[in-house]
Protein backbone atom coordinates (compact mmCIF):
# COMPACT_ATOMS: atom_id res chain seq x y z
CA UNK A 1 0.00 0.00 0.00
CA UNK A 2 1.37 3.42 -1.10
CA UNK A 3 1.70 6.30 1.53
CA UNK A 4 2.69 9.58 0.50
CA UNK A 5 4.03 11.68 3.65
CA UNK A 6 2.10 14.85 2.62
CA UNK A 7 -1.27 13.35 2.05
CA UNK A 8 -4.52 13.68 4.59
CA UNK A 9 -5.54 10.76 6.25
CA UNK A 10 -8.59 9.53 8.24
CA UNK A 11 -8.65 6.65 10.55
CA UNK A 12 -12.25 5.03 10.61
CA UNK A 13 -12.72 1.93 13.33
CA UNK A 14 -15.71 -0.42 13.50
CA UNK A 15 -15.38 -1.07 16.88
CA UNK A 16 -17.12 -3.89 17.44
CA UNK A 17 -16.04 -5.47 13.60
CA UNK A 18 -12.50 -4.75 14.12
CA UNK A 19 -11.86 -6.15 17.90
CA UNK A 20 -13.51 -9.41 16.66
CA UNK A 21 -11.50 -9.92 13.82
CA UNK A 22 -8.36 -9.16 16.17
CA UNK A 23 -9.62 -12.06 18.63
CA UNK A 24 -10.28 -14.32 15.81
CA UNK A 25 -6.51 -13.89 14.99
CA UNK A 26 -5.70 -14.57 18.60
CA UNK A 27 -4.20 -11.09 19.26
CA UNK A 28 -4.83 -7.59 20.77
CA UNK A 29 -5.18 -3.88 19.12
CA UNK A 30 -2.50 -1.84 20.93
CA UNK A 31 -4.41 1.60 19.85
CA UNK A 32 -1.67 3.54 20.69
CA UNK A 33 0.81 1.88 18.63
CA UNK A 34 -2.02 1.77 15.59
CA UNK A 35 -2.39 5.62 16.25
CA UNK A 36 1.38 6.44 15.83
CA UNK A 37 1.68 4.35 13.04
CA UNK A 38 -0.76 6.18 11.23
CA UNK A 39 0.86 9.16 12.01
CA UNK A 40 4.19 8.07 10.29
CA UNK A 41 2.31 7.63 7.05
CA UNK A 42 1.05 11.14 6.43
CA UNK A 43 -0.70 13.94 8.34
CA UNK A 44 -3.70 11.99 10.35
CA UNK A 45 -6.71 14.38 10.44
CA UNK A 46 -8.76 12.06 12.31
CA UNK A 47 -8.92 8.86 14.57
CA UNK A 48 -12.50 7.70 14.81
CA UNK A 49 -13.72 4.86 16.82
CA UNK A 50 -17.47 3.81 16.97
CA UNK A 51 -19.60 1.35 18.79
CA UNK A 52 -22.67 0.79 20.98
CA UNK A 53 -22.76 0.65 24.26
CA UNK A 54 -25.26 -1.04 27.03
CA UNK A 55 -26.76 1.92 28.76
CA UNK A 56 -28.32 -0.39 31.43
CA UNK A 57 -24.71 -1.97 32.61
CA UNK A 58 -23.21 -0.17 35.28
CA UNK A 59 -20.25 -1.83 34.14
CA UNK A 60 -19.45 -2.64 30.73
CA UNK A 61 -15.86 -4.33 29.65
CA UNK A 62 -15.54 -1.70 26.86
CA UNK A 63 -16.17 1.42 29.17
CA UNK A 64 -12.16 1.47 29.99
CA UNK A 65 -11.25 1.17 26.39
CA UNK A 66 -13.45 3.82 25.19
CA UNK A 67 -12.42 6.27 27.87
CA UNK A 68 -8.77 5.86 26.67
CA UNK A 69 -9.54 5.91 23.53
CA UNK A 70 -11.23 9.27 23.96
CA UNK A 71 -8.45 10.83 26.07
CA UNK A 72 -5.37 8.93 23.56
CA UNK A 73 -6.29 11.25 20.29
CA UNK A 74 -9.67 9.23 19.23
CA UNK A 75 -12.65 10.35 18.09
CA UNK A 76 -15.02 8.19 20.28
CA UNK A 77 -18.68 7.82 18.61
CA UNK A 78 -21.20 6.03 20.33
CA UNK A 79 -24.92 5.16 21.09
CA UNK A 80 -27.40 3.13 22.97
CA UNK A 81 -27.49 -0.33 21.97
CA UNK A 82 -31.32 -1.48 21.66
CA UNK A 83 -32.33 -4.68 24.00
CA UNK A 84 -35.13 -6.24 21.42
CA UNK A 85 -36.85 -9.91 21.74
CA UNK A 86 -36.74 -12.08 18.69
CA UNK A 87 -39.47 -14.01 16.84
CA UNK A 88 -38.04 -17.05 19.41
CA UNK A 89 -38.78 -15.10 22.19
CA UNK A 90 -34.80 -14.59 22.72
CA UNK A 91 -33.08 -11.10 24.12
CA UNK A 92 -30.86 -9.70 21.79
CA UNK A 93 -28.87 -6.77 21.39
CA UNK A 94 -28.58 -4.26 18.47
CA UNK A 95 -25.80 -1.56 18.00
CA UNK A 96 -25.12 -0.99 14.50
CA UNK A 97 -22.78 2.37 13.71
CA UNK A 98 -22.63 1.88 10.26
CA UNK A 99 -24.70 4.70 9.56
CA UNK A 100 -22.60 7.17 11.84
CA UNK A 101 -19.37 5.91 10.23
CA UNK A 102 -21.36 6.49 6.61
CA UNK A 103 -22.21 9.69 7.44
CA UNK A 104 -18.63 11.19 9.02
CA UNK A 105 -16.82 9.35 6.28
CA UNK A 106 -18.47 11.28 3.36
CA UNK A 107 -18.36 14.30 5.34
CA UNK A 108 -14.80 14.16 5.80
CA UNK A 109 -13.88 12.38 2.20
CA UNK A 110 -13.89 16.34 0.93
CA UNK A 111 -10.98 17.50 3.34
CA UNK A 112 -8.71 13.95 3.19
CA UNK A 113 -6.75 12.38 0.59
CA UNK A 114 -6.88 8.90 2.03
CA UNK A 115 -9.54 6.77 4.44
CA UNK A 116 -8.38 3.81 6.35
CA UNK A 117 -11.07 1.74 7.45
CA UNK A 118 -10.79 -1.06 9.78
CA UNK A 119 -13.81 -3.28 8.87
CA UNK A 120 -14.46 -5.88 7.30
CA UNK A 121 -17.85 -5.44 6.83
CA UNK A 122 -19.16 -5.79 3.02
CA UNK A 123 -22.51 -3.04 3.84
CA UNK A 124 -18.95 -0.66 3.82
CA UNK A 125 -18.85 -1.06 0.28
CA UNK A 126 -21.35 1.67 -1.31
CA UNK A 127 -19.93 3.95 1.05
CA UNK A 128 -16.41 3.40 0.14
CA UNK A 129 -17.71 3.44 -3.35
CA UNK A 130 -19.15 7.21 -3.02
CA UNK A 131 -15.90 8.80 -1.31
CA UNK A 132 -13.48 6.82 -4.12
CA UNK A 133 -15.50 9.60 -6.31
CA UNK A 134 -15.02 11.90 -4.07
CA UNK A 135 -11.25 11.23 -5.19
CA UNK A 136 -9.93 9.70 -2.01
CA UNK A 137 -8.77 6.66 -1.62
CA UNK A 138 -9.84 4.09 0.89
CA UNK A 139 -7.20 1.21 2.50
CA UNK A 140 -9.09 -1.67 4.49
CA UNK A 141 -7.85 -3.00 7.55
CA UNK A 142 -9.13 -6.33 7.96
CA UNK A 143 -8.73 -10.08 7.39
CA UNK A 144 -8.69 -13.00 4.98
CA UNK A 145 -6.64 -15.15 6.62
CA UNK A 146 -8.90 -16.18 9.77
CA UNK A 147 -11.60 -18.79 8.91
CA UNK A 148 -14.24 -17.35 8.28
CA UNK A 149 -12.66 -14.94 6.86
CA UNK A 150 -13.68 -11.17 7.89
CA UNK A 151 -13.09 -9.53 4.82
CA UNK A 152 -16.20 -9.41 2.60
CA UNK A 153 -15.27 -10.33 -0.81
CA UNK A 154 -17.24 -7.34 -2.31
CA UNK A 155 -15.45 -4.18 0.27
CA UNK A 156 -12.00 -6.42 -0.67
CA UNK A 157 -12.95 -6.03 -4.32
CA UNK A 158 -13.94 -2.20 -4.35
CA UNK A 159 -11.44 -0.94 -1.75
CA UNK A 160 -7.80 0.55 -3.31
CA UNK A 161 -6.16 -1.59 -1.25
CA UNK A 162 -5.91 -3.97 1.35
CA UNK A 163 -3.92 -4.13 4.73
CA UNK A 164 -4.14 -7.69 6.37
CA UNK A 165 -4.19 -7.30 9.89
CA UNK A 166 -2.59 -10.66 10.27
CA UNK A 167 0.36 -9.12 8.97
CA UNK A 168 0.52 -6.24 10.91
CA UNK A 169 0.76 -7.93 14.33
CA UNK A 170 4.31 -6.47 15.20
CA UNK A 171 3.42 -2.83 14.37
CA UNK A 172 -0.16 -2.67 16.31
CA UNK A 173 -0.53 -5.65 18.26
CA UNK A 174 -0.07 -6.13 21.85
CA UNK A 175 1.81 -8.30 23.76
CA UNK A 176 -0.04 -10.99 25.28
CA UNK A 177 0.94 -11.13 29.04
CA UNK A 178 1.02 -15.20 30.20
CA UNK A 179 -0.29 -15.19 33.51
CA UNK A 180 0.61 -18.50 34.39
CA UNK A 181 4.57 -17.61 33.89
CA UNK A 182 4.24 -15.06 36.41
CA UNK A 183 4.57 -15.72 40.65
CA UNK A 184 2.28 -13.75 42.54
CA UNK A 185 4.75 -10.37 43.45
Amino acid sequence: MAFYPDERIALFVDGANFHSTSKSLDFDIDYKKMLELFKTKGRLIGAYYYTALLEKDDYSAIRPLIDWLDYNGYNVVTKPAKTYTDREGRSRIKGNMDIEMVVDMLELADHVDHIILCTGDGDFRAAVKAVQRKGTRVSVVSSMKTRPAMLSDDLRRQANAVIEVADMGELIGRPRRDYADHDDE
